[in-house]
């Protein structure tokens, strides 16, 4: 696990540092991720990482943000679903129990932490490898006339990601099958991205549709609590033996 100490820096440093606390949380989890072991595998020492992360909590989430959740080649099949599909198949991928452990590692560091808090959210806030792949993938169904142009929300960019964690999370971090991939997919996504490239349906709440009756509205066949119709005879007009009060014998 230990490696051999060189003169790199920069970029190639962080690389090799990332790369080190990916490995490590991979083989040891979260819980038992220490510095000391990253520095070892990275062949460096804890001061040059604290330099560059102030703890744990950051170190995994760019070692994460790094790594996950997309190949950086976004798929390109033709076709919108089975696009979303592919996206959806490599998150479920990497969506195994170490990461499950390491989203509750790391939020478990934010509650007790406001500054990790506030990493969390910031680096939320931002464009990651998903949310491109997600821009790419609907940009190029709106070309083909697939779907109308539509103003994809970060929030909705990430949610692929959620998604997939969350079913995870319900199946006890058990890998996704490819049917629950696709319902994933044609289910929930499909259908938001046409929610939002068709937009609000505006409605007036002053109009009423065509079967609509408004409040002092009567339809043709109603009757008023007034109103009597030509046959319907009032309790006053019938005498106990059953003649009307204006009718006259033929007496």
């Amino acid at each position: 696990m230990t490696g051999t100490k060189s003169r790199r820096r920069g970029a190639e440093l962080e690389q090799a540092i990332l790369d080190a606390a990916w490995d490590e949380l991979r083989e040891v989890g979260y819980a038992r991720l220490t510095m000391d072991a990253v520095a070892a595998r990275a062949g460096t020492s804890k001061p040059v990482i604290y330099r560059r992360w102030g703890g744990r909590a950051e170190l995994v989430l760019a070692a994460w943000f790094r790594k996950v959740p997309v190949e950086r080649e976004v798929p390109d099949t033709g076709s919108l679903r089975d696009d979303l599909r592919a996206l959806f198949a490599t998150i479920a991928r990497r969506a195994d129990s170490m990461m499950n452990e390491m989203v509750a590692g790391v939020m478990g560091e934010a509650f007790r932490h406001p500054e990790v808090a506030a990493l969390l959210a910031e680096r939320l806030a931002h464009p990651s490898p998903l949310t491109e792949a997600v821009e790419a993938i609907v940009d190029r169904a709106a070309a083909r006339s697939e779907l109308p142009p539509v103003d994809v929300p970060l929030r909705v960019k990430r949610l692929p990601l959620d998604l997939v964690r969350s079913e995870s999370l319900t199946n006890c971090g058990a890998p996704l099958t490819e049917e629950a991939v696709a319902s994933l997919v044609d289910e929930v996504y499909v259908p938001l991205l046409y929610g939002l490239a068709v937009g609000p349906v505006e409605t007036d709440s002053d109009d009423s549709g065509p079967n609509d009756v408004r409040r002092n509205e009567v339809r043709p066949n109603d009757v008023r609590r007034n109103d009597v119709r030509p046959n319907d005879v009032k309790a006053d007009d019938v005498r106990p033996n059953g003649v009307r009060r204006n009718d006259v014998g033929a007496a």
